[in-house]
């Protein structure tokens, strides 16, 4: 398959400001401080963070969706603009707030948040160039369970239409809220690949284990793609990820690192996978790019920490 030098991405949903600090052990009661070895702010979300990336991954990316008309909306431009992508498309939001996080890093990498949605909440398919997705070789869908306006007849046309023209679209989901996770189910038929975490896919699913062993995730996985997609791509952490497609299952192991930070592992997974598969990987193949760029983010703070160039990324899996 021959791909141009840098292909064309466009990422299409949730954008966010993550306030990252790290290591918190414990919230200070009162008006008491407790002091932390690093804090970042970096473009996070499903969509931002993964456009960063796959800038990172030697891609032209172009980012779609809404963010306010305030501070956090100045600062996430820049961020964004400066890491190498386009964001003359993002929609400015009058009087609304830029979605953003604060995550209190724990010592073993674990990741609470406090979360604003903000304006991710109001896109819809108007937010949307239709020419310049026409003009691109993947398209990526980040948080489609919380940009409820894209869940439209009109862009699950257009989304077809793109996939007729040899264009890829992937997936990927934001919250594990059983009721948002059902929603974005409506994009499965309009996909070609999805890719949740564990707990996502068994929401999504509509499954209530008792816990999330392999074998309940591939159930809950081959649910999916029975509804669509090409393939269904679960990131389970530790355990690696799950390939599930009409050939069957296939386990990913993942590569052993220093965690310090799992913020944005699935957008880097989802950036090393859409790169392979730009770049003529099979659906495994691809998978195991996504591997080594989520092994290189958890070893910093924050969605895009880690990560530099498709080089050293592909050097892990040697």
């Amino acid at each position: 398959m021959t791909v141009p030098a840098s292909p064309t991405v466009a990422t299409i949903g949730v954008h966010i400001v993550d306030i990252l600090a790290r290591p918190v052990s414990y919230i200070p009661e009162g008006q008491d401080t407790a002091l932390v070895d690093q804090i970042r702010l970096t473009a996070a979300g499903s969509a931002a963070g993964t456009a960063v990336d796959l800038v990172k991954l030697g891609n032209e990316v172009v980012s779609m969706g809404a963010i306010g008309d305030d501070e956090l909306g100045d600062f996430l431009v820049a961020v964004m603009a400066k890491r190498g992508v386009d964001v003359s498309l993002l929609t400015r939001k009058a009087g609304e707030q830029t979605a953003a996080s604060i995550l209190p890093i724990r010592p073993d990498g674990g990741r609470p948040s406090f979360h604003v949605p903000g304006a991710n909440l109001g896109v819809t398919p108007a937010d949307l160039d239709e020419a310049r997705l026409r003009g691109v070789r993947a398209v990526h869908l980040g948080g489609m369970d919380v940009t409820f306006g894209l869940g439209d007849p009109a862009f699950f046309a257009l989304l077809d239409s793109l996939r007729a023209a040899g264009v890829i679209v992937t997936m990927d989901l934001l919250s594990e809220m059983p009721d948002l996770l059902g929603m974005a189910r409506a994009f499965l038929p309009h996909v070609d690949y999805v890719l949740p975490n564990g707990s996502q896919a068994l929401l999504m699913a509509a499954s209530s284990p008792s816990s999330a062993s392999v074998a309940e995730v591939s159930a809950a996985a081959q649910a999916l793609l029975g509804e669509g997609p090409r393939g269904v791509l679960v990131t389970m952490g530790a355990e690696g990820s799950l390939v599930v497609t009409e050939a069957g299952i296939e386990q990913v192991p993942a590569l052993k690192v220093e965690v310090s930070d799992t913020t944005g592992c699935g957008d880097a997974y989802c950036a090393g996978f859409i790169t392979g598969l730009l770049h003529g990987q099979d659906v495994v193949g691809a998978a195991r790019w996504g591997t080594a760029a989520a092994a290189q983010v958890a070893t910093g703070l924050g969605s895009d920490a880690g990560l530099t160039d498709l080089e050293s990324t592909l050097a892990l899996l040697t």
